[in-house]
Parts: structure tokens; sequence; C-alpha cells
């Protein structure tokens, strides 16, 4: 690279930093936020867990849903292998409420967990359908204030804190999870349509007019598909109502991320390459070349989206290994043949 390619290659790298820090430091001024409050008497709330060998997630998940004080709580086992089944009959006997169902087989053309959660909203009886993965965590105060943010929209999205453990998915899972914080600022992320399916808040009459999941149901990114669909629509920060921790191993993170992302690249795969040599640029090769002035302003974004995020400062100290990691996950969504909790993607 001679000095002149350097300079427009390093100057790119600076203008793509400052679009992150505009967005960023827009969405810690604007970005919409939940926070805890008293749940209503009497909820006409439906809490639904599609649950595919989650056996380990629900024991740690399962009580904090069934503290919220909703109308029900609806567990759906998905043909687990690991005793899922069980353990939410552990957990859930003899609460009010509560209700465990058996899936039925995957029909042709669905994807497993859009079958999942349309079995759950023909089951439901809640005036609001809350649809919230198995490994998220509510804590106090949580269904309140997600029913006071829903109040006016058809549909809300809610980003939960993103916790990992051991070296390699605190690398990785804060790195992908909280980038969307600073890649654009709020209202485009609505305008887009861009949605998390961790915890998801319809108006019942709103879902089932614009189809449910069975309008969806070929979607990997059936989150944004919904959005998509929606009338009026909300995106808002629940860090402080939900955690969750998505996968305990890189080999979790691998598979499972991978099993997605050509789809949030527009399954093109131009666009899919073309986003694993933008992160490189920005966090990686600025420390490998020599521009550590660069490389240390990408850390510091990282670094302030993760404390707004509530995650933990030290993993935004792993940016520049991040990009790196996640070269797998690119090249593995680019293959065929993708499995995710013992079933084809």
């Amino acid at each position: 690279m001679n000095p002149f390619q350097a300079f427009d290659f390093f100057f790119g790298v600076f203008l793509f930093l400052l679009l992150r820090w505009l967005a960023l430091l827009h969405n810690l001024l604007r970005f919409p936020r939940l926070g805890p409050r008293p749940t209503p008497a009497h909820p006409s709330v439906s809490l639904l867990v599609p649950a595919r060998n989650e056996a380990e997630n629900l024991r740690r998940t399962l009580p904090t849903l069934l503290r919220q004080g909703a109308l029900e709580v609806l567990v759906l086992d998905d043909g687990s292998e690991d005793g899922t089944a069980e353990v939410a009959l552990e957990l859930g006997r003899g609460q009010p409420g509560f209700r465990l169902l058996k899936g039925k087989p995957l029909p042709p053309g669905w994807t497993g967990k859009n079958w999942a959660c349309w079995q759950l909203a023909q089951e439901a009886r809640g005036e609001v359908l809350v649809f919230t993965d198995a490994d998220v965590r509510w804590r106090e105060g949580a269904l309140g204030g997600l029913l006071g943010a829903l109040e006016g929209v058809d549909l809300l999205s809610a980003l939960p804190q993103q916790e990992a453990q051991g070296l390699w998915v605190a690398a990785t899972v804060p790195f992908v999870m909280g980038g969307l914080f600073s890649f654009l600022p709020h209202p485009l992320l609505e305008a887009l349509r861009v949605a998390n399916g961790q915890v998801l808040a319809f108006r019942r009459e709103a879902y089932f007019a614009q189809g449910g999941h069975q309008a969806v149901r070929g979607e990997v990114l059936e989150d944004v598909a919904l959005a998509r669909r929606a009338h009026r629509f909300r995106l808002a920060l629940g860090t402080a109502l939900f955690s969750v921790e998505m996968y305990r191993s890189y080999r979790e993170v691998v598979e499972g991320f991978s099993k997605n992302f050509l789809e949030i690249h527009l399954k093109n795969p131009a666009v899919l390459l073309g986003s694993a040599f933008y992160h490189l640029s920005l966090y990686t090769l600025p420390w490998l070349l020599g521009r550590w002035d660069l490389g240390a302003l990408g850390l510091l974004e990282r670094l302030v989206a993760q404390r707004a995020l509530g995650g933990t400062p030290w993993q935004a100290l792993l940016t520049p290994l991040a990009p790196v990691l996640l070269l797998p996950v690119y090249l593995r969504a680019l293959l065929p043949g993708k499995r995710w909790k013992g079933r084809a993607v």
C-alpha cells in the first residue's frame, strides 16, 4: 500500500468511525428507554415462550416470568430432547395461569420458531401477546414497563441487556448485538423496521390482523418481517427490564449467528463479505497497521455503547479481536446445510 492509498484508506476509516460516533451520540440522547413500572391489576397479557432444548435456560428464566403477574404464561415444548417439558412442569406446577403446550410436527414451509409462536398465539387468551425467548430473564417491573411503552403502538420490540461469559463469547456477542446502537440513529432504525425477536409485544387485534407468524412462516428474520407488517412500530432499549445470555460457547456463537447472518445482510453474499471487511477495517486493521489513534477511536466508541447498553465495560476492550473471531461466522453463513438445536435452518 503506497502512502496515497494508505491515506485514502485511513481517511475512509475515520469517516465511517465519525458516522458511527454521530449515530451513537444521537442514540445516547434520544433512544427510547424502558423502565420498570408496577404491573396493572389483572392485566390481560399472555407471556408466550417457544422452547426447544431449553431446559437449562428455563431454570433461570421461567421463574422470572411467573412473577410478572400476567394473565397467563404459556410454554410450548417444540420437540425437545433435553427434558425441557419436565423442567417447565416442575417450575410451573401450582402457578396460576401457567400452561405447558406440546408442539405439533413442523409443517413444510415453516421455520421452527415461527411454527411454535403461531401455535402459542392460537392458545393465548390475552389482549396483549408477548413473545419472549426462553433465554430472556425478566426483571421486577418488566411487564409494567413493557405495557406502558406499548400504548399507542401495535408492536413493541425491546433490546435486552446482553450477558456473555467466557473470553470468546464476551468478545463476539456484545460486539454483534451492541453494534446496532452506534450503526444508525434511532429514527432510521425504526423506519427500517429493525427489531429484536427476543422480546416482541403485540396488541392481539393487530397481531392477527397482520397475519401473525403465519404470514411470515418461512422467514428466518421473523422479527423484522413482523415489524414491517405492523402499522405502528416502536423499538426501545429494554436493558433495565430484560437480560439474555444467548450463547455459552464459541461453537454456539458460530452456529447461532451464522444461521441468519446472510439474511441480515439482505441475502447478498457481496454485502455479507463487505460487512466483514468493514468491521475489520474499523476495529482491527488500524491496530495492525500502526494507526493506534483510529484504533482507539473505534475502541472508545464500543466502550461508550457497551456502557449505555448495560454491559460489562471490559468486554469492549476485546473489540479488536471481534471481527477476526467472527470470520468463521461470515464463512459459515455462506454455506448450505446450517442447523440449530438439531434442526435444519
